[in-house]
């Protein structure tokens, strides 16, 4: 088995002040089609929050937890961090991996589904900061997806959980259970397993807590209106449900950054709000334990010394992604 000297923590990123929102927004949407009026739209979610997002301080929430988990109990492996569309970026951190001699790394994405966007895009910007950072850059590996691992299966169980213990005791039972993830463009989803992994996980979580029947929505769309993303939003439902209890999982999300507390804690609880129903939203993993713990087991898994674990029927996910694996959607014919 290859030998790895390092471990590194692939995000997303977000602003963290307000001077950073537009040059943030502008990295993310660079070489997409969107109109300047939508960003600004976009960077008003921003300016609720004092234009900083959470994304970030819950990233270093997350290393810190796993640094003293690998420090107690190994492996004793160097974390670094980069992000896809802001500061600390990949290519700064490969840089600093490549000054310091690490050689070979694995990387955690902080994304536990496949798609083009949660999976072979970070492998492409990963490569894109190796060829910035120049030669002599480390190796790097990704660490498979996990949205079936009892690690992270656990984590939201507990977290779903103590939501529905929110709701009296006279209408638990018969709230409804709702799990939310990205939604993406129907051309992505029929190029990667995200909707089957998706359901199953929610099945799992749902079983796990005693319920049957569940629903799984989407949310955060930002594509253009005639370009189909997978459907139902999280407000339509609600306004075409109308439960009197619901308890919303963002399974699709693993903290609860900006995309979770505006279009959850705000957009869908202001809906509730008007039609009465009694809205309870679940934590995400986060830093719970057993998430934490399952970053572990999947870093001793790709060094040979765990063997794969995952839950329910659709087996452990490859470690090294095939050519054709959440390939890019196909650009749409202009008519």
């Amino acid at each position: 088995m290859p030998v790895y000297d390092a471990l590194l923590v692939v995000s997303f990123g977000g602003p963290e002040k307000p001077a950073d929102v537009m040059p943030f927004l502008e990295n993310v949407l660079r070489g997409r089609n969107v109109p300047r009026q939508r960003m600004l739209e976009v960077a008003a979610h921003y300016e609720q929050f004092g234009g900083r997002s959470p994304i970030n301080d819950q990233v270093r929430s997350l290393i810190r937890a796993l640094q003293s988990l690998l420090g107690a109990e190994g492996p004793r492996l160097p974390v670094y961090w980069g992000n896809r569309n802001w500061r600390p970026m990949l290519a700064d951190a490969l840089r600093q991996m490549k000054t310091d001699g690490i050689g070979r790394a694995l990387a955690f994405m902080t994304s536990a589904f496949s798609s083009y966007s949660g999976c072979r895009q970070y492998l492409e910007d990963i490569e894109r900061a190796r060829q910035e950072a120049g030669p002599g850059a480390p190796e790097v590996a990704k660490l498979r997806v996990f949205y079936n691992h009892p690690g992270f299966i656990e984590a939201m169980t507990q977290r779903a959980a103590e939501a529905l213990d929110v709701i009296p005791a006279g209408g638990r039972d018969a709230a409804e259970l709702i799990f939310t993830a990205h939604s993406i463009p129907v051309a992505m989803a029929e190029n990667c397993r995200y909707q089957a992994q998706l359901a199953e996980a929610s099945r799992l979580v749902s079983e796990a807590v005693g319920r049957r029947q569940f629903r799984l929505v989407y949310q955060s769309r930002s594509g253009p209106p005639q370009q189909p993303w997978l459907e139902p939003d999280i407000c339509d439902y609600l306004r075409e449900a109308r439960p009197r209890d619901a308890v919303i999982v963002p399974i699709g999300f693993l903290s609860d950054h900006l995309e979770v507390v505006y279009d959850l804690d705000i957009q869908a609880r202001a809906v509730c709000e008007d039609l009465g129903v009694n809205m309870v939203r679940a934590a995400t993993a986060g830093e719970h334990p057993r998430f934490i713990a399952m970053i572990r087991e999947l870093i001793l898994e790709r060094m040979g010394q765990l063997p794969p674990r995952a839950l329910g029927e659709l087996g452990s996910s490859h470690d090294v992604c095939p050519a054709d694996c959440c390939a890019a959607p196909a650009p749409r014919r202009a008519f």
